[in-house]
């Protein structure tokens, strides 16, 4: 990834990294040069509910959170939905911008009245403004073939907080390769009919983000 920046206008290039907490402020800085504006946070979204594996985790999201507060980075999350529901009380205090991919990774065949997902909603609605969403692997939360059953899921998320949406292709797909990357964009549109929406959540709400502006 970091090879494939260098590559680009430092204008148009944004990343991602998983670091560990102890990483030198040099190195920090050089990768805030070239781009990088968030330190991933990082559990299989399948993992199963396991007692106690949030706990392990408070250390290095603390660690984290204070590091991006001072180089004006973010944290992403990749979670899976009954630890993201774990751990809405540490998001809700964090000092600094997070994102939860997959929509929090709620199963939409639990739908909206799920508790995790109306409390995410509640932590939009009501946190300090620090919660952004991607509407990502739409394929990882529906076993639907239309995927229909995540709109009132989508619609939910926006209207609550229609500046912190944000879209990712989630391509390649690793283990779901046999999903279209096209068919999945064109869910946007499903989920958000107003075209103004769609640009939203694909331009202004990343722009926000990631530093373009």
């Amino acid at each position: 990834m970091l090879d494939a920046m260098r590559a680009l206008p430092p204008s148009i290039r944004r990343g991602v990294v998983d670091i560990a907490e102890d990483v030198p402020d040099a190195v920090l800085g050089e990768f805030d040069a070239l781009g990088v504006r968030a330190v991933r946070i990082n559990v299989n979204p399948i993992h199963a509910a396991e007692p106690g594996l949030s706990r392990t985790l408070l250390p290095r999201i603390d660690r984290m959170a204070r590091r991006c507060k001072e180089i004006g980075w973010h944290l992403d999350f990749l979670l899976p939905g009954w630890l993201t529901a774990e751990l809405l009380p540490v998001l809700r205090a964090l000092p600094v911008p997070f994102s939860l991919a997959h929509m929090g990774m709620f199963l939409a065949r639990e739908g909206v009245a799920n508790p995790g997902f109306q409390g995410l909603l509640d932590l939009l609605r009501h946190g300090e403004g620090n919660a952004w969403i991607k509407t990502t692997g739409a394929y990882r939360i529906s076993r639907l073939a239309d995927y229909s059953d995540i709109l009132p899921m989508a619609r939910a998320l926006f209207e609550a907080a229609p500046g912190r949406l944000i879209y990712g292709s989630d391509y390649p797909h690793l283990s779901f390769y046999e999903h279209d990357t096209v068919r999945l964009f064109a869910l946007l549109a499903e989920w958000f009919p107003d075209p103004r929406d769609v640009e939203r959540i694909l331009v202004d709400n990343p722009a926000d983000l990631y530093g373009f502006r």
